[in-house]
This record gives structure tokens, C-alpha cells and sequence, in this order.
């Protein structure tokens, strides 16, 4: 799907290049077919592969620059764009934009001090924390310093708040709602999320596990390495899972929904006009119509159609999402036993069988939430398991 995808971009911009668009048109297009979320997510989760597996090469200063540069010069190119402009000079875009590009700043700092200790533990040169006097002087070191940054941010809150108008809005209406109506920017995310999952798993069971997840990563991962200093080769297991969490899962999907997320929580490219009277016809699939609806309508092995009626003694929704429940369970319980005898088993030795448990629960999590994304994007899947007569859904 993402080569056809790709192909049918280039397609389109050799096309649109050809037109009275010009190549600047073409790009804005290939960007707007790129914006959906099945081509999206995955193209940011090839960019953060390709970004951890040459560290040592972006987060050179020279190439830093340039790829800045040229990332400037392309936001300032699609600022020019009067759609793009209207998404990014909105009030509750702007603090996005900035936390964005302070994210991008502390990455490259943190990555660069990590390229420079792995190239000095392989030579056997002591690391750049080492020696390092870490006593700083309240007067005059830490006050003047404090004293700087009050004057900058006061400075930059006077400006911003004299170019931008509060975002505020009347009281609330049950006759004039917002379209989209939105959370605010740090619990977009979450509101993504939503398009997978039930509200329960989204905005309960998931924000916790990554609390849970925060407070366990000490004492699951004991290794002593890295410990105080910068390093990447040290810790590759850890920073690889932590990248992939806070970037693909939490940053990407904020991105998402501030920037892509238009009228009825449709997708619109970032340099498309939002229209309220888009159709997005979407068929939700669960696990359950694809075992007793479309597999037997396919193979002709038994009657088509959900189960209405108590079966085997069992109750009705237990046969109807009796395979959804296999699913999840071979998913939870004997996948990480398998992968404790084989995959994982030094994982497993190291761990221990408490805190192997404890690390597969938070993992099967997270990994779950790709899965249904993917899922979703190929079949329609909605739930695995759908128990709407308990309001437990999958």
C-alpha cells in the first residue's frame, strides 16, 4: 500500500509539475495525498528509523545547519500558501509551532552530546560529563542567568500577546458547536486515538499505562551504563522504545490533529481549504462480522451472519466475539510466553519473570496501538472485540 502510495505520488507530480501549477503546486498536491494518516504515520516512522540509525551524521553541526535552514526556508515557502497560513497563524496553533521547534532543538542537542561520548568511549577518551564541575554560583552566575530569561519571555509574551488575539469564545452553545470541535493541543493526541479506540482505552487505560510506564522504566531497565551521561549505543533498546513512543505515538498523532484534522475530523493536506460539506463515507468492520459475515460468504463453510441466539450453552455476545476474544488472548497471555522461549529469552533471563511481565504489559500496549492504526487503515477494523451490551469494546 505505501509503494503504491508513493508511486502514485511521484505520478502526480510529474503531472502537476507539467501543469499550469508548476512544480510548487506539484509539491503542495504530493504533500496533501501524503498528509492521510495511513501514509503519514508511516513515512514519520521511517524518518525516525533513518534519524537514529545515522545520529552521528545529522547532529553534526554543519549538517544540522543546513537541514534547519532548509526547513525554514520551506515553512517560509508554505507560509505563502493561504490555506497553510490560516492553519499556523491560528491563536491555538502557535504554541504548537514553537513547542514543536524547542522539541527539535533539544533532540539535536541530546544526540549530539550522544554522538560525541559514543565516539569517545570507542577511542577510550574520557566522556564529555567527566571532570565537569557541576557547582554553579547563585550570585552572580544563576540570578543574572534568571534574570535574562525573565526579560526575554516577558518581552516574547508582550509581542505575542499584542500579534495574536486570545483565543477565546463566547459562552458555551448546545446550538452553535464547533466544527471540528478539538481539545486542547495536549490532549490531541489522545483524541486521535479515538478514531481506534473507545473512549475508556483512550482517554483512561492509555494515558495510565504511560504514567505507569514513566514511573516502572527505572526498575524495569537496571543498566548501570549511561547512567549521568549522554549515549546512545548504551542504551539503544530503551531510547529506540522511548523515540518511538514520544515521537510516532505522541508528537505525530498532536501533529495530526492540530494540523490535518479539519471539519467533521476529516483530513485535509496542509495547504487544502477546509470544507464542512466533505463526505467521508467509512464501513466499521469488527473482528466478529469478519468470522461469522465475511469469512463464510467467501468459503461457504457455514451460514453467514452474527450469532442472535445463546449457543452451546454460552451466552450471545460470548459466541459472537468469541474469535476477537481468542485474538486478544493469544495476543496477551501466549505471545509473551512464546517470545520469553525464544525471541526474548535473555530479555526474559535478565528481567525476571515480575518485571518481564510488567514490561510486556506496558509494551503489548503500545505496540497495540500501531497495530490497530494499521488495521483500521486496511480493512476498517474498529474492535476486536465489540461487547456492546456491557459497553466493552476493543
Amino acid at each position: 500500500m505505501l509503494k503504491q502510495a508513493i508511486m502514485n505520488g511521484l505520478n502526480t507530480l510529474v503531472l502537476a509539475a507539467a501543469s499550469d501549477g508548476g512544480l510548487g503546486g506539484a509539491i503542495k498536491d504530493l504533500l496533501n495525498r501524503a498528509s492521510v494518516p495511513q501514509i503519514f504515520v508511516p513515512l514519520m516512522a521511517i524518518g525516525l528509523i533513518v534519524a537514529l540509525l545515522t545520529y552521528r551524521v545529522w547532529t553534526k553541526p554543519k549538517i544540522a545547519g543546513l537541514l534547519g535552514l532548509g526547513f525554514i526556508g520551506f515553512y517560509l515557502w508554505s507560509a505563502t500558501d493561504e490555506n497553510f497560513f490560516k492553519i499556523i497563524v491560528k491563536p491555538d496553533n502557535v504554541p504548537i509551532t514553537i513547542m514543536l521547534t524547542a522539541m527539535a532543538i533539544v533532540t539535536w542537542v541530546a544526540f549530539r552530546q550522544a554522538a560525541i561520548n559514543d565516539r569517545r568511549i570507542e577511542r577510550g577518551e574520557p566522556l564529555i560529563e567527566s571532570g565537569a564541575d557541576d557547582k554553579v554560583l547563585v550570585w552572580p552566575d544563576l540570578v543574572y542567568t534568571e534574570m535574562i530569561c525573565l526579560v526575554l519571555c516577558t518581552i516574547a509574551l508582550v509581542v505575542w500577546a499584542i500579534l495574536l488575539k486570545a483565543p477565546l469564545e463566547p459562552a458555551a452553545n448546545p446550538t452553535n458547536i464547533p466544527n471540528p470541535s478539538k481539545a486542547p493541543w495536549y490532549f490531541l493526541g489522545l483524541q486521535e486515538l479515538l478514531v481506534y479506540f473507545d473512549p475508556w482505552i483512550a482517554g483512561v487505560l492509555l494515558p495510565g499505562f504511560i504514567i505507569l510506564g514513566l514511573v516502572a522504566l527505572p526498575y524495569i531497565d537496571k543498566n548501570p551504563r549511561g547512567n549521568g551521561y549522554y549515549t546512545f549505543s548504551q542504551r539503544k533498546m530503551v531510547i529506540w522504545v522511548f523515540m518511538f513512543g514520544w515521537i510516532i505515538l505522541w508528537v505525530a498523532l498532536i501533529v495530526l490533529g492540530t494540523f490535518l484534522r479539519g471539519p467533521n475530523w476529516n483530513i485535509f493536506g496542509p495547504y487544502e481549504t477546509w470544507d464542512a460539506h466533505r463526505p467521508a463515507a467509512l464501513l466499521n468492520v469488527n473482528v466478529s462480522d469478519l468470522f461469522w459475515v465475511v469469512l463464510p460468504e467467501k468459503t461457504g463453510l457455514w451460514n453467514p451472519g452474527l450469532p442472535k441466539e445463546p449457543m452451546w450453552g454460552l451466552p450471545t455476545w460470548l459466541v459472537r466475539e468469541g474469535p476477537g476474544l481468542m485474538v486478544l488472548g493469544a495476543y496477551f497471555f501466549i505471545l509473551p510466553v512464546v517470545l520469553a522461549k525464544s525471541v526474548c529469552a535473555k530479555l526474559y533471563k535478565d528481567l525476571g519473570l515480575i518485571r518481564y511481565a510488567v514490561f510486556w504489559l506496558l509494551m503489548s500496549w503500545m505496540i497495540l496501538v500501531p497495530i490497530k492504526m494499521v488495521l483500521r487503515w486496511l480493512f476498517n477494523l474498529k474492535y476486536f472485540v465489540a461487547i456492546t451490551e456491557y459497553f466493552f469494546n476493543i
